[in-house]
């Protein structure tokens, strides 16, 4: 019985070694599935991608074909190898760029001055040798003449929170700046000199012109008595002035009976 054990234990041992033989690595490519671009505009169409094998600029071969919506064959876009081959015919010569950057696994081209005739589908193939297996990166593109709705909407939500967001700050900036007056306002009255400060006994316009004439009235009575008073007082000085009188008279008599005597 321990035979077929040990035979089934190197089975195993064997299906994990030719495994590990048979194994080859494939490279893998990454792209964006739609984009769009406006007539007349640049386009980036970026491709990367990752390698088992050690990368270098000797190594890795990139081709871009196009295939239009029209049903026809596949042209040739741009070809990448050691150096980069742009197009000498069709639609894309001089349309074409190298953007990528092969140490850093980027395969990306640019298209300049886009035509509707781009639209159509663009095939990224890049093979690392020996790393040369592996499927394709497919990119639809969509040529418009104008900016589509969602990016207008897109710019106008991003004009829009601009303003809210300058609203906001300059509504802050007003509200400090009055509340700095008020405080300053505050400050000058808790400081203003004594000499400055209002009467409190000063009364509204209605209690002063009842003050007036309630004071009129009073001057008007202390008039009326201080003339009474001064009629009392001149009888009192014409008694005085007849006393007087009479006083002279009785002194000028006696003088006279003296004089006779004497004779």
């Amino acid at each position: 019985m321990s035979c077929p054990v040990f035979r089934i234990w190197l089975f195993v041992l064997g299906g994990f070694a030719v495994s590990g033989i048979q194994h080859v690595g494939c490279i893998e490519i990454v792209t964006p599935a739609e984009m769009e671009a406006v007539n007349g505009t640049d386009v980036k169409l970026k491709c990367t991608f990752s390698s088992t094998s050690p990368v270098s600029l000797q190594s890795v071969t990139v081709s871009w074909n196009f295939r239009p919506l029209v049903p026809g064959p596949e042209e040739s876009v741009f070809y990448y190898d050691t150096e980069p081959f742009p197009p000498q015919q069709g639609r894309f010569k001089s349309r074409a760029v190298w953007s990528g950057d092969i140490l850093r696994k980027d395969a990306s081209i640019t298209l300049q001055d886009v035509l509707p005739t781009f639209n159509g589908t663009y095939i990224c193939k890049v093979h690392n040798k020996p790393d040369v297996h592996g499927s394709s990166g497919e990119i639809s593109l969509r040529v418009v003449n104008k900016v589509s709705l969602s990016e207008i909407s897109m710019l106008a939500l991003a004009v829009g929170g601009g303003i809210v967001f300058i609203l906001i700050v300059l509504s802050i900036v007003v509200t400090v700046k009055l509340c700095r007056k008020k405080r300053m306002d505050r400050d000058i009255e808790m400081h203003v000199p004594e000499d400055q400060w209002k009467d409190p006994t000063v009364c509204s316009k209605p209690e002063a012109i009842h003050l007036v004439s309630t004071k009129k009235k009073a001057q008007s009575s202390d008039d009326e008595e201080s003339e009474e008073s001064s009629g009392d007082d001149d009888d009192e000085e014409d008694g005085d002035e007849e006393g007087d009188d009479d006083d002279d008279d009785d002194d000028d008599d006696g003088d006279d009976y003296g004089d006779d005597d004497d004779d």
